[in-house]
């Protein structure tokens, strides 16, 4: 499956209800000058965000589509963003690190720049830095091109340190005329509750299972029809997590980790190593593993077996990741533990 960038797409399903509040803000005149754009990850967002920036900046309102935010990808004002072209528009996100940059711009040099597929490999910084947000100082600060909407998009601001958050607070205070911020955040709660207040709310809801599927489909047609089934159902409303999924085995180790938890005390201790062994060496499969974890927990909590105890074991899966990090400690060692505590909670 070709990776395909937010800025790059065009086809968005299951946020029509909030697509038709954005346009009847905009048609009202009663738009906010800063939209936090909040939901579950991979629903969405930023492809939403980027519709609205392409429909703020585009050329011609006059002639555009009533009640629809789509711009044609032939139009100029679709190219010169997905080029990162356009003067009146700029997005914020977490920097590469300065070695993956030097690649990139190797790349460049050499007249071979690296595809979607490539660059989605690459690494970031921990976190949006002050001065990548600092930018928008200066991108505000110059009259916008023919007196058009400038837009701002940051994705995601989770990511923002502690000084990113003061210095986009600063800016969100006093925006100049015709400027629209648009902030996606996946975790809204943990956001100083002086950025929430000053942004109008949009929430994305998580998607059906259909539209799920629909996707599914479109995306990845040599999908079985069985597989699109069960990763719809298994992906919490997130085609970005069933994409991963089945990008990454997803299904197989979900089946692995039912036998295992489903056995309870009886579970095979050599199919745990298996998956101890393989969440080692492989960042992505560890993350797997935990979030298909949590997921069989959930559904184990909400048909009302040992929920105490599962609960107590669902908490511990989330400090599970965390503390492997901070503490540096073995993976493997970490999830028989982990599993031997799921044994006793089920």
């Amino acid at each position: 499956m070709a990776f395909i960038l937010p800025k790059e797409n065009t086809y968005l399903i299951g946020h029509e209800k909030a697509e038709k509040m954005f346009l009847e803000a905009f048609d009202k005149g009663t738009m906010h000058h800063a939209l936090l754009i909040s939901g579950l990850k991979g629903i969405g967002k930023a492809t939403f965000a980027y519709k609205i920036a392409r429909f703020l900046l585009q050329d011609d309102f006059e002639n555009a589509p009533k009640g629809k935010l789509d711009i044609s990808p032939p139009s100029p004002v679709f190219k010169q963003i997905c080029a990162d072209s356009n003067p009146n528009f700029l997005a914020i996100e977490r920097d590469y690190t300065e070695t993956d940059k030097k690649k990139i711009i190797k790349a460049i040099k050499d007249g071979e720049p690296l595809d979607a597929d490539s660059m989605q490999d690459l690494k970031k910084s921990a976190v949006i830095k002050v001065d990548e947000i600092r930018q928008i100082n200066a991108f505000l600060s110059k009259k916008s091109f023919d007196g058009a909407w400038r837009v701002v998009l940051i994705d995601s601001v989770d990511e923002m340190n502690a000084s990113s958050a003061n210095a986009l607070l600063k800016i969100l205070e006093e925006p100049p005329e015709k400027t629209m911020l648009l902030l996606i955040s996946h975790q809204p709660s943990k956001l100083l509750p002086t950025i929430k207040s000053r942004c109008v709310k949009l929430a994305l809801e998580p998607l059906v299972k259909e539209n799920v599927a629909s996707l599914l489909r479109r995306y990845m047609p040599d999908l079985k029809e069985d597989e699109v089934s069960e990763l719809a159902r298994i992906c919490d409303g997130s085609i970005g997590k069933a994409l991963n999924y089945a990008a990454n085995n997803g299904l197989d180790i979900y089946q692995r980790l039912q036998s295992v938890i489903y056995a309870r005390s009886r579970f095979d201790l050599n199919e745990v190593l298996a998956l101890a062994v393989r969440a080692a060496s492989d960042e992505n499969v560890w993350d797997l593993i935990l979030e298909l974890t949590l997921h069989i927990l959930s559904d184990m909590i909400t048909s009302g077996e040992n929920v105490e105890a599962l609960y107590e074991v669902y908490t511990l899966v989330l400090r599970t990741n965390s503390e492997v990090i901070g503490l540096n400690m073995d993976k493997r060692q970490a999830l028989i533990n982990l599993f031997y505590q799921i044994s006793k909670a089920v």
